[in-house]
């Protein structure tokens, strides 16, 4: 019986096994897995030190216990002990080369990895733009962060449900209606229409500022659309249309899907259970005429009141935010719920998740988990914003452009002897491939610093560098005249045996507890860096170890090491949202 295809998760379960028979069951021991130094195994359990230690016990000893215990795993594993009571797991050939004779597909890696969320649903709530505003670089981060969460859940098994909550409503609508009135210049609408609404908004703003009766103008246009005028709510959904198509055309260009796009708007009928409920409760109170919670047992919030209805009676991120929570909760029956926005607004989306589970809690209804997955800044080499020479943010259309631009100029220069078609073909998945890794190769939590030259650089952790590392193993197969999935070329192979050929295959068992890692804390990062070191250990590899060899047995075994590093790059790039390539 060959191995599962999550080892660390197999031996948490044998250990949890051993202490059980040694009647610890219910004494809190957890066994701690993780990857090891290579140095000393493949899997490490460091849980007997903490155990034993708390227990008063001697921890190599105990340790040893939970060892003699472990029998059926010595037919795939070699077990050893280290330090006070470290248990160290290496895997022999025979089990390494039946995880990979098993896993030999993308769908078959899917099916190993789906039992991680099975059962779960998963609410991803990413995106999120303004209507009548144009994305900017800065949207980018939320976007390809969202899509490449919401693609690992669902290969990890979890049911997800991808909504783009849409700014599609507030008080700035008002100053954008009464500069639709006013203002609009309909050649430019006709020429651009995204533009000329921005444009609009801006000088209502400004004229607004400047002149009280224009400011009460918007006020009086905006009680009219929320009141129901027929001409108001047809230029509010006319907005809501036209920015809907600038938006899909990015989402298309980045392979980014939505199930649902519940704007704001949409939460206005169930707004006033939220006020009812939560002043029912006594978890709200009146505060200067607003509807407020206070949440005095944190230390940052004892004077920070969380506003859910401001003075004036109207509503405002809080209160659709809370609404929002309980649509997901019980239309959705979300077990978990992830909202993605940059890290500035930590604050909000705390009081949100701490008012949230009171008010849960007073109306008995069943709590999903919740995280706010937050993300830094993208900055320029100045160490400041990105932005153009004028100072304007970069528009993401133009920013999207350019990396095809500057990835077609590269292939040109590398393969001009490829057709422009094919190039570029090539250019489109390098470039915007380029832009969308850089993104996620970065510590979500950080700002990074966007450089051209670093993210279609052909070293480092980029994309070009595993694009072109899947392609070099492509072309290992076209040489022998065999695709890369032929299953033909990796009959007969034996166990690895090389220091080259055991290393690789390690690294392969070891994507499935990367997927864990990525998954448990929604950092593609980890996934980014994975594939990074894989691509470098193939590379040892194959440098030390030719492939193409006479000895049928040592080339079939070689060819599989090549086909499950080409299946995992390839499977680990398409769910951080690339396409991958075939040549380059």
């Amino acid at each position: 019986m060959s191995l599962p295809f999550n080892v660390a998760s197999h031996l948490d379960t044998a250990l949890r096994a051993a202490a059980s028979a040694l009647g610890l069951a219910d004494r809190g021991f957890e066994p701690e897995v993780r990857v090891a130094d290579p140095a000393h195994g493949d899997f490490q359990a460091n849980g007997a030190l903490a155990f034993a230690k708390r227990e008063k016990q001697n921890p190599r000893a105990f340790a040893q216990q939970i060892v003699d215990r472990l029998g059926d795993l010595t037919a795939d594993f070699d077990l050893s002990l280290a330090g006070p009571g470290f248990i160290n797991f290496r895997l022999k050939p025979t089990a390494l080369l039946a995880w990979l004779q098993t896993y030999d597909s993308e769908q078959h890696l899917q099916s190993g990895a789906a039992t991680l969320y099975q059962g779960q649903r998963f609410v991803v709530d990413f995106s999120s733009p303004n209507t009548a505003k144009q994305m900017h670089v800065g949207h980018i981060r939320g976007m390809v962060i969202g899509e490449a969460i919401c693609r690992l859940l669902a290969f990890c098994g979890a049911e997800v449900v991808r909504d783009n909550h849409i700014g599609d409503w507030g008080t700035g609508f008002g100053k954008l209606i009464w500069g639709y009135k006013n203002l609009r210049n309909d050649q430019a609408l006709a020429r651009d229409p995204l533009e000329e609404l921005e444009r609009l908004y801006k000088a209502a703003d400004a004229a607004s500022k400047e002149n009280p009766a224009t400011l009460d103008a918007a006020r009086a246009e905006l009680v009219k659309l929320q009141n129901g005028d027929p001409e108001n709510t047809a230029l509010w959904n006319q907005i809501n249309t036209i920015s809907a198509a600038a938006f899909t055309e990015i989402y298309r260009q980045l392979g980014i899907r939505f199930d649902h796009q519940l704007g704001e708007s949409f939460y206005n009928d169930k707004l006033a259970q939220v006020y009812e409920e939560l002043r029912a409760t006594q978890i709200a109170e009146d505060s200067q005429g607003a509807l407020v919670v206070f949440h005095p047992e944190h230390a940052r919030f004892k004077t920070q009141p969380f506003i859910i209805r401001k003075s004036d009676g109207a509503s405002n991120y809080a209160s659709t935010d809370l609404a929002t929570m309980l649509y997901r909760a019980e239309h959705f029956k979300a077990d978990a719920i992830a909202i993605l926005t940059d890290a500035r607004q930590a604050d909000h989306f705390e009081q949100l998740w701490l008012t949230t589970q009171k008010w849960f809690t007073q109306t008995k209804r069943r709590l999903p988990r919740f995280e706010h997955v937050s993300f830094g800044a993208i900055l320029g080499e100045d160490g400041k914003a990105i932005k153009t020479r004028t100072g304007d943010p970069i528009r993401l259309k133009a920013l999207l452009a350019e990396a095809e631009e500057r990835a077609f100029a590269l292939v040109t220069e590398k393969s001009p002897e490829l057709p422009e078609t094919e190039r570029r073909d090539i250019a489109n998945a390098v470039g915007i491939g380029a832009v969308r890794y850089a993104d996620l190769a970065q510590n979500r939590s950080s700002d990074y610093v966007f450089s051209w030259e670093k993210i279609l650089s052909f070293e480092g952790n980029t994309a070009p560098y595993l694009l072109y590392a899947i392609t070099r193993i492509h072309s290992i197969f076209r040489k022998i005249g065999l695709t890369a999935y032929d299953s033909a070329a990796a009959q007969g192979a034996t166990t690895p045996a090389t220091d080259g050929e055991l290393a690789l295959a390690r690294k392969l068992v070891s994507f499935a507890s990367v997927l864990n890692l990525t998954t448990a804390q929604l950092r593609p990062h980890y996934l980014c860096t994975y594939l990074y070191e894989l691509a470098g250990q193939f590379s040892t590899f194959y440098a030390a170890d030719k492939v193409i060899v006479d000895d049928p047995a040592v080339r079939a075994r070689r060819l599989l090491l090549c086909q499950r590093t080409l299946i995992v790059l390839e499977a680990g790039l398409h769910l951080l949202g690339l396409r991958t390539l075939e040549r380059m």
